[in-house]
This record gives C-alpha cells, sequence and structure tokens, in this order.
C-alpha cells in the first residue's frame, strides 16, 4: 500500500471542468498575471473605450416622475421650482456616483481615478461625502478582471504555502473538485481499513485465539489510517480571495484596522505535532489589501494606523503583492510565510487636515505620485439648482432607509431651510450630509410612530428639537442650572460684568459670563486672565492690553487687571470673546457699569476693529434662552444670521464695526457719571471717525 503523502497530487494547472489533472507546473507562478505590468509603476491605462469619459452624466439634473415638473417662476423657493408633492415624485439615480451632491471636484477627481486606476485621497471634514465616494469608485471599476486567490499546501516546505490566482469564481470549483477526489480516497481509505480490521480481528478470535491481541491489532490498523488520511485533506486548498458572487469590484474599508486584518495573518496552530497539527496554508488569512484585489481599499482617518502598517501598505502599494505572514511574533504562524499574494487595489485614504500631519511621508507620496489629493468641500452655494439636488438627497436618504414615510413639501423644506442654517454663512448650503441625513430618519421616525402617510413639517420640527447634539444639550441644561443658581443675569447694570457667548461644539451655544477686576499691583502691572485659556485665547488678552492703553485715561502700570471666565471648564478656544474682555475691563478701569440685558461676541484687532467670528446663530439663539434682550456681533455676521423664528421677536441684534460702538451700547450712562461718560464718548467717536474712508470690509471669519 502507497503512501498517500508521496502521490502525485501537487496544486497547479486544472482542466477545464476544475478538477485536478495528473502533471502541472509549479503551483506558486501565478497564471493570470499580466505579462506587462510592471511592479511598482504606475497602473496600466483603462481602455479608451470605457464610457467613463466626463462628469455629463452625474445626475447633475433632478429628475422627477411623469406629472411633476420644475417651475422657472418659483426657482427661489426653497425647492428651487421643483412642483412635486412629496419625495416619491423625486426619481432616486441607480448608480452612487450620481447620488452624492455637491462634491463635484471630488467626484470628477474619482470618475478620472476609477477610469486610470490612480489612487485619491479625500480630505475634509466627516460626513462630507469621503466613504460615499469611494463605494461608488468600486462600482465604477471593471468587474470582469476580479480574481479568486488561493493557497495550497507545499510539500517542500509546508511553512511556505504556494498561491495561485484564477478568474473570479473559477476558485469554488477547484475547491470542490479538490474536496470530491479527497472524500472518495478517504471512502475507499475507509473500506480498505474495515476490511483490514475485519480480517485481524476474525483471524484473532478464531484461529489465535486471542480476543485482546485483535482489539489491540483493530485499534492500531484505525489510528494508522487516520493518520495518513490527514495528508489527503492537506492537499485541499485554501480559498482565500473568494470573488464568485461580486457584482462589482471588492470595496474594503480597512478603517482603524490592526495589522492583521490589513496585511493578512496565519493563525496560530497549539498543536503543531503529533499529526493533529493544522496544515499551515489552511491557517493563513487574507488582509484587506488582498481582499481588495482589482477594487478599491478604503481607508478613513488614515493616520490612525500605526507607522509599520502604514509602511508595509507603502510596499503594498508600490509592489502590487504582499506575502502573508502571522503577525504574532510569538504565534506558531510567525513562521509561516506565503508566496507573494496580489493586491492590486486602488487606495482611497480619507481624513480630516490633522491626518496629514501623522501620516507617512512616503505613503502620501505614493498616493500622491499615482493618484489625485482632493480637499471636500464643508458648504455649497445655495442655489436653485443645488436645492433640487437636497430634494433629492431627502428622496435618498428616505429610499435607503426603507421603512420611513415619504416627505411632503412642507417637510422637504423645513430640512432645506435646516441646510443653510448648519452652513453658518449666507446663501450657502452645509455639506455635511450625514448629519443632515439623521435629521430626516429621526423626523421620519417620529412620523411612523405615528402612522401617518407622509412626513411633515412639523414632524422635522419635532426632531430638530429631538436630535439636538450632546453639546447642545449640555449647553440647554447648563442655561436652566444657571437660573437656578442666578447664575445667569438679564437685567440691571453690573461693573466689570459682561455677557460673552460661547459655541460648544458646532452647533451649541451658550452665555459664558465675563468678568474683571482692577487691583493695586505688588509689581509691575500686569493682565492676568484665569479660565482655562488655550493659546488663542490668550493671544486675544494681549490684543485687549492694547485697547485698554488705548481707551483708558487710567495709569495701569501700577495695577494688575483679572480677568475671569466664569464656569469655563472645558477651557476656552478662540478669540471671539475679545469684545467681552475689553468692555469689562473698561467697566471695571472707569467704574462704569455695563447693561446685564445684552450678551455680546466679536473678536477685536489691536486697532479695535470688530472682526467676525463663527457660529454667530447658535450664540444669538443661546442669549435668546437665557433672556437676554439684546446682542452684538459683528456686522461682517450679520449676513450669517439664521435663527430660528421663535427667536426673532426675543433679542434685538446690534452689529458693530468698532469697539467704540460697542462701548456705546454697553456702558450705562449713570447721571452721577455723566462727564466720564461723555469723556469715553468723545474718545471712541474720534476713533470712529478715523474709521471713515477706510474700507468697511472685514476678513471672514477662520
Amino acid at each position: 500500500m502507497s503512501d498517500d503523502n508521496n502521490t502525485d497530487e501537487h496544486p497547479g494547472r486544472e482542466s477545464e471542468d476544475g478538477v485536478p489533472q495528473e502533471e502541472h507546473p509549479d503551483p506558486g507562478i501565478p497564471l493570470d498575471r499580466d505579462e506587462n505590468e510592471t511592479p511598482g509603476g504606475p497602473p496600466a491605462p483603462a481602455d479608451e473605450s470605457d464610457e467613463l469619459t466626463d462628469g455629463s452624466d452625474l445626475g447633475s439634473d433632478v429628475t422627477v416622475e411623469a406629472g411633476a415638473e420644475v417651475e422657472p417662476a418659483e426657482e427661489d423657493g426653497l425647492l428651487g421650482g421643483l412642483q412635486i408633492s412629496s419625495t416619491d415624485d423625486i426619481e432616486v439615480p441607480d448608480r452612487l456616483v450620481d447620488q452624492v451632491i455637491g462634491q463635484d471636484d471630488a467626484r470628477d477627481i474619482i470618475l478620472k481615478a476609477a477610469k486610470q486606476r490612480r489612487h485619491v485621497m479625500m480630505i475634509g471634514s466627516p460626513g462630507t461625502g469621503k466613504s460615499m465616494l469611494a463605494k461608488a469608485m468600486s462600482q465604477l471599476l471593471p468587474k470582469e478582471d476580479l480574481q479568486d486567490i488561493l493557497v495550497y499546501h507545499n510539500p517542500d516546505d509546508g511553512n511556505e504555502p504556494k498561491v495561485r490566482t484564477v478568474p473570479a469564481g473559477k476558485g469554488e470549483q477547484i475547491v470542490e473538485a479538490h474536496k470530491e477526489e479527497a472524500r472518495k480516497r478517504n471512502q475507499m481509505r475507509s473500506f480498505l481499513m474495515w476490511i483490514i480490521i475485519a480480517v485481524v480481528f476474525g483471524y484473532s478470535l478464531l484461529i489465535a485465539g486471542q480476543l485482546l491481541l485483535g482489539i489491540l491489532a483493530a485499534g492500531v490498523i484505525y489510528l494508522a489510517f487516520r493518520y495518513s488520511s490527514r495528508g489527503s485533506d492537506a492537499m485541499i486548498p485554501n480559498l482565500l480571495v473568494n470573488n464568485a458572487d461580486q457584482q462589482t469590484a471588492p470595496f474594503e474599508d480597512a478603517t482603524g484596522a490592526h495589522a492583521g486584518a490589513l496585511l493578512g495573518d496565519v493563525r496560530h496552530d497549539p498543536f503543531q505535532s503529533g499529526g493533529m497539527e493544522t496544515p499551515s496554508h489552511d491557517r493563513v488569512e487574507a488582509g484587506a489589501i488582498h481582499k481588495a484585489n482589482k477594487g478599491v481599499l478604503f481607508v478613513d482617518e488614515i493616520n490612525t494606523l500605526d507607522i509599520r502598517s502604514q509602511q508595509k501598505l507603502m510596499t503594498a502599494i508600490q509592489e502590487g503583492e504582499f506575502s502573508i505572514t502571522g503577525q504574532s511574533e510569538r504565534s506558531s504562524g510567525a513562521m509561516v510565510q506565503t508566496e507573494a499574494v496580489p493586491c492590486d487595489f486602488v487606495m482611497v485614504a480619507a481624513g480630516n487636515l490633522d491626518a496629514m500631519e501623522n501620516m507617512h511621508p512616503a505613503l502620501r507620496s505614493r498616493i500622491k505620485g499615482y493618484g489625485y489629493e482632493v480637499y471636500m468641500d464643508d458648504t455649497i452655494s445655495d442655489t436653485p439648482e443645488m436645492r433640487r439636488k437636497y430634494a433629492r438627497f431627502i428622496a435618498q436618504e428616505v429610499e435607503k432607509d426603507g421603512r420611513l414615510p415619504a416627505f411632503d413639501e412642507g417637510a422637504m423644506e423645513e430640512v432645506i431651510l435646516e441646510a443653510q442654517r448648519r452652513a453658518g454663512r449666507k446663501e450657502h448650503l452645509t455639506l455635511e450630509l450625514r448629519n443632515l441625513g439623521g435629521l430626516v430618519r429621526v423626523a421620519g421616525d417620529i412620523a411612523r410612530a405615528e402612522n401617518a402617510e407622509f412626513t411633515t413639517r412639523e414632524h422635522v420640527l419635532q426632531a430638530k428639537r429631538r436630535s439636538r447634539s450632546i453639546e447642545q444639550q449640555l449647553a440647554d441644561d447648563y442655561i436652566e442650572r444657571r437660573k437656578d443658581y442666578e447664575l445667569s443675569v438679564s437685567e440691571g447694570q453690573v461693573v466689570g460684568r459682561v455677557n460673552g457667548l460661547a459655541v460648544m461644539g458646532e452647533d451649541s451655544g451658550i452665555v459664558m459670563p465675563v468678568m474683571a477686576e482692577v487691583t493695586p499691583a505688588q509689581g509691575p502691572g500686569e493682565v492676568i486672565a484665569t479660565g482655562n485659556l488655550q493659546d488663542i485665547a490668550e493671544e486675544a488678552v494681549l490684543n485687549v492690553s492694547a485697547i485698554i492703553k488705548k481707551f483708558s485715561d487710567e495709569d495701569i502700570k501700577e495695577k494688575d487687571i483679572h480677568i475671569q471666565y466664569v464656569m469655563s471648564y472645558e477651557g476656552v478656544q478662540g478669540d471671539s470673546a475679545s469684545i467681552t474682555m475689553a468692555t469689562a475691563v473698561i467697566s471695571a478701569l472707569e467704574d462704569i457699569p455695563v447693561e446685564q440685558d445684552l450678551a455680546m461676541t466679536g473678536s477685536l484687532s489691536v486697532r479695535g476693529d470688530v472682526l467676525p467670528v463663527g457660529g454667530v446663530t447658535h450664540k444669538i439663539e443661546a442669549a435668546a434662552k437665557t433672556g437676554l434682550d439684546r446682542v452684538i456681533i459683528p456686522a461682517a455676521n450679520e449676513q450669517d444670521v439664521m435663527i430660528e423664528e421663535e427667536f426673532k421677536d426675543q433679542i434685538e441684534i446690534i452689529p458693530v464695526t468698532h469697539i467704540s460702538e460697542v462701548l456705546e451700547v454697553a456702558l450705562a450712562g449713570e447721571p452721577e457719571k455723566d462727564s466720564l461718560v461723555d469723556r469715553l464718548k468723545n474718545i471712541t467717536g474720534s476713533a470712529l471717525d478715523r474709521q471713515v474712508g477706510r474700507s468697511s470690509g472685514s476678513p471672514s471669519p477662520q
């Protein structure tokens, strides 16, 4: 009886039906590798006949169902002139790339990169469509190039499994053919084993009369046959990557993946001897780079990958193939290393602006050298065409969810109005559509809970209240608690105390009082600010010091000026409280009270100009919630104000361009201090006169 481990069953060339043949070449040589492909070089251009030649078919127009139309006379409406009753009247494009809204430059680059198989790095705020564009790119790549990857046992060296690629769908056939052949051999071996056991047992019992000897002999024969059968199972290849059911090019999201998940791994085998070990090729696991072969590898927050993984990823991009080995040095898998496994993927890296700081410079060079870099916009111009696209976006979200009632006209208008508010800029719409999609889903959930036929404007308004961010919930809680403990002052006049305005997170305003006190100095006079100030806020204090010296007649060389940000537990990061600080300090120096029904926000230059800041809308709403009557904002921000209807009658908005205007509004003219107030007004008035003739435009907030 021949030893099965020595039979000529090396993996290799297969017949047309997937059954192993008797003779074949070395299985480690990939049969489907393009001979013209040069490792490390740029990807070969796609066929010029490819239909993806331009962006003309990218859904630039919104398609509506029969009976609905666009009315040019009403393009100024929130729906951009769409004459529809609900989102059911809007046709959602089939291709993902056609559903992308607002990112025209990025979408154009994705089209070109898909055609030419170029790498792409997208940088921008979360929720602006980076992952959606990466998935869209996988749909644009040709499916016919997909491959299955098989790993075979190497009879010459079990720790160096052999790798072979075959067309997609062929891998399953090959594995099944090997399994069927192994099953037939095992059946024949089992039949032969039981015959031998019966003969030996019969001889021992009937002729030799030694029952115990027969049992022992039968046991030895059974174990010998079972041990030898393992060699047959080892001949079955491991289907490492199976693309049989893949309808489009692979898309692998490797965001935050550890080394094994990204680069592949070899499982640890605790049974390494005695015939119980698992064959090494069966323990090989594909990494995301191998599963993405002929497709897209997407890595968001690319800087979170450890530096060694980035280096190896760079090698995989350069060579187009990468061997798999055990990632743990203590594992038995570390002794195993396969032949090079194909990983000819298109890399789509993404992240915020800080992603470029911790990204390996050589990896970025590989992406940039063989591809594109693109910045994702946060907002886009508010045009009738874009409003129509936002209506389609709502229809897309409803269709994707599959459980939400259609949005009627009023609901769509309210969502688009919220997109305007969240942009934070006049005549712009936000492109952070993931958060806006969350609002759509919450509104739909509310309507569905009520068994409503359509999602209405009232449902969207409820959703806006229910879907408040954590920061907004905290801000509202702070406002209520400060009312309970009388920490918020909304009436009267107080020296050295000003109601400042700040933003928590990105969409949550809060009132933050700033207090100032002047004391005799124990040494050289200085300005001391407390409240966990960050760098920009500390620099703002220095700017305010220049303003104080300019507008006050007091000699501050022998005085200490103390500035306190009240309840600023999370710290102060920006300079939007500059005019608040300056007003509080001048009030304390001149002993002139400040009106407490007033709040303010604005940056300040060393010459006294009031510069624009961010989050003005949310700050104004916070002032209204606190019960204040007036709010001072930079005149440059007046165009960005889009407060809710409920707050418009509650608060007066006062735009200013110079600190002199701030002081004139904020300082109280008590009778006994009229002369001092008049003097200050003369100072500020002359300062204001010097502004005449100068450009009134102010730089936009950064």
